[in-house]
């Protein structure tokens, strides 16, 4: 199995070639040097510095509350320890507002460490946005479906894409964004056969949280698949802790289950 080798690093060329050739991608977060070791030891292919760290490291109910510089800091200690894993960080809340200041956030970012920065949201000023950035050699993931940073506008975490005309216009939206030059897309609770039907109009690949077992890869916050974040889990998420002895054989069991397939199971995901 080539991919826990970790004989070179995994480049978005790789990522693309694996999506063209049907292999799951394999992602989780992670926000320190410790865990950074640990996926690359595991073979994860994809390490995401999630904004998702104002949830689970520094308590606060949303991500909104968090900044660039400390964006920019978790980034740097992920990247200390990263010798093989595809590294991507969030722009957070409010950092890419207009394409200057979208530039200056991704330079920050992209110095710490990052291969490639991620940013939530598929309408026209965001797509403009992956335009600029991507003709200033800046890769970019692009993340529609339940949008985190803007859950105060959603009115809660709710699945996304459930009517027709919503699934078709986040379609459109995928699109758009593959178009403006995107060369990923993560999908957030939507219906899985949304997920299916937007990885299979995509040429780019679609990593799924909550998006179905179609998607062509998966991703969970850390946290979340080893059981120990606060509250209720999110019906997508699974305790791969539950029945190993150690995160590291929880972890190896995330990849094994994203790569056959196993994981998501149907009572993972959600319906149209």
């Amino acid at each position: 199995m080539s991919y826990l080798q970790g004989e070179k690093p995994i480049s978005i060329t790789k990522l693309l070639s694996m999506h063209a050739e049907g292999e799951k991608i394999t992602m989780l977060t992670a926000y320190d040097s410790t865990m950074s070791a640990l996926l690359n030891r595991c073979g994860v292919e994809v390490i995401l510095v999630g904004d998702s760290l104002g949830n689970v490291i520094q308590g606060h109910s949303s991500t909104t509350p968090v900044t660039v510089e400390q964006m920019a800091y978790h980034t740097e200690c992920v990247n200390r320890a990263n010798s093989s894993a595809f590294l991507i960080a969030d722009l957070p809340f409010a950092s890419y507002g207009d394409p200057e200041q979208a530039l200056d956030s991704s330079a920050a970012l992209m110095r710490a460490g990052a291969d490639m920065v991620k940013l939530e949201g598929g309408g026209d000023w965001q797509v403009d946005i992956i335009h600029y950035l991507v003709k200033r050699s800046v890769p970019v993931c692009a993340h529609l479906g339940l949008l985190p940073q803007s859950v105060h506008l959603l009115g809660g975490y709710k699945v996304q894409g459930k009517s027709k005309d919503a699934a078709t216009h986040m379609l459109e939206q995928a699109l758009a964004c593959q178009e403006a030059g995107a060369q990923m897309v993560v999908l957030e609770a939507i219906p899985a056969s949304l997920g299916e039907k937007i990885t299979a109009e995509l040429h780019i690949p679609t990593i799924g949280i909550g998006a179905g077992a179609d998607c062509s890869g998966q991703v969970l916050v850390l946290q979340d698949m080893l059981g120990i974040s606060p509250g209720k889990a999110p019906k997508f998420v699974k305790n791969f802790l539950d029945g190993h002895t150690s995160i590291e054989a929880a972890v190896k069991a995330y990849v094994r289950e994203v790569k056959s397939g196993k994981f998501p199971g149907p009572e993972h995901g959600f319906a149209g």
